[in-house]
């Protein structure tokens, strides 16, 4: 059988007085290998390693591999070292499992409470082991994603990166990477926003998550679509929020329709330009009805672009963002649904008396998104691809979409 990776160094436990040293790493390296720690086949740290790393003369760290050998444990080969061997005198039975300290009773550490509503809520989706299957609606067409264009780009950036793109990054993301979010969304979608506004996220259920924690109190009430996309549900409703279901019409989110009873509105939560899952736009008088509630009642608006860019008839309409004046409204993309899902790169767009906050909090939650894979990204969007991309995907959804009306 092929040798593993030799151990640089194996951590083991103070002797006894008492105890022999010989006999002490015997036992160590021993329990080692019935623990599974050491895998049969595994090339084991060199005597004279073992020696210098535990102050121990060499004839005793000697003294305590011939015993393994004796036993079985370990094998050597000349010029190559020495391996725990690849069957053990314990084959054929239950082998002991050599306990460690004395026997303690079963913890009862739990789960906060805030853990328990993560666990009860979260929506784990499986990992893709097939691509291009249609009904996915957490998958984009992933077997039309220009790939080879993709790598030339990934090739062309790695070769030519500064050293200082493998350093630490900026906690609100890559500059040059903000700045084409922000120019995109300018022209695309209506946003008037700089890139200072703009922090890049591991998806939009990051943004989501930093979107709650950084908003809401236990027990205030978050307006949500119904039906609604359940990850935004979890995510607020795991943060202590208040769930108040609105129902959707053919114009949207119905406030109109919104309980008496639920309280003062904190958040609401929306995906105005292709709502999740009804696919129906927000309409005008609805946009200007929604920022004046939450003007009033002092809340946030959480825009949720949900494949804004798949329209496929009508005029464009521009995102709810643009109307805004009053600085209420949050406004979430990602590039996972129009790109592909490994890239786990999207973005949040936040007021500028919010921005502090929100990079404070993305620099808590994992320091900053990858750099790298950020630089690429830039240069896709920057050169022209990423509109294509686009362009293309809503002509190929479009005719999939007639084909599945004419087939019902």
């Amino acid at each position: 059988m092929g040798k593993a990776e030799a151990f640089q160094d194996l951590a083991l436990t103070t002797p006894r007085r008492s105890q022999e040293l010989w006999r002490w790493l015997y036992s160590e390296i021993r329990a080692a290998i019935l623990d599974g720690r050491l895998k049969r086949g595994s090339r084991l740290p060199s005597e004279r390693s073992l020696a210098k790393q535990y102050g121990l003369a060499r004839g005793t760290v000697t003294a305590a591999f011939d015993q393994l050998r004796a036993e079985g444990y370990a094998s050597s080969e000349i010029g190559s070292g020495t391996f725990v061997a690849s069957g053990l005198p314990e084959d054929g039975m239950v082998a002991r499992r050599v306990r460690r300290g004395p026997a303690l009773p079963k913890s009862r550490a739990g789960l906060s409470a805030r853990g328990r509503m993560m666990v009860d809520g979260v929506l784990l989706l499986p990992p893709s082991q097939s691509i291009g299957k249609a009904f996915r609606n957490y998958e984009p067409a992933i077997d039309l994603f220009p790939m080879n264009l993709w790598a030339r780009i990934a090739g062309r950036v790695l070769r030519r990166a500064p050293r200082t793109l493998y350093a630490q990054g900026n906690a609100a993301g890559f500059e040059p990477l903000r700045r084409a979010i922000a120019e995109y969304l300018g022209a695309a979608r209506g946003v008037k926003c700089d890139a200072g506004q703009v922090i890049v996220t591991s998806g939009a259920q990051q943004a989501l998550d930093l979107t709650a924690r950084l908003l809401l109190e236990p027990g205030d009430s978050a307006w949500v679509e119904d039906p609604c996309y359940p990850g935004a549900i979890f995510t607020l409703r795991a943060a202590g929020a208040n769930i108040v279901p609105i129902p959707v019409d053919q114009e949207g989110l119905n406030l109109v329709a919104a309980p008496r009873a639920a309280g003062p509105v904190k958040l609401v939560y929306t995906t105005p330009a292709n709502q999740f899952p009804l696919g129906v736009t927000l309409s005008l008088d609805r946009r200007l009805a929604l920022l004046r509630t939450a003007v009033n009642a002092g809340a946030w608006i959480v825009e949720d672009e949900y494949d804004a860019e798949y329209r496929y008839f009508g005029r464009p309409v521009a995102a709810l963002h643009s109307l805004d004046r009053s600085g209420s409204v949050i406004y979430i993309g990602t590039f996972t649904k129009m790109l592909f899902n490994a890239l786990r790169l999207g973005f949040v767009v936040v007021p500028s008396r919010l921005v502090d906050a929100f990079v404070a909090a993305r620099s808590f939650a994992d320091r900053h998104p990858p750099t790298l894979d950020q630089a690429i990204l830039a240069e896709f969007i920057l050169e022209g691809h990423f509109g294509h991309h686009v362009r293309c995907m809503r002509q190929i959804y479009g005719e999939r979409m007639n084909a599945f009306e004419r087939g019902r």
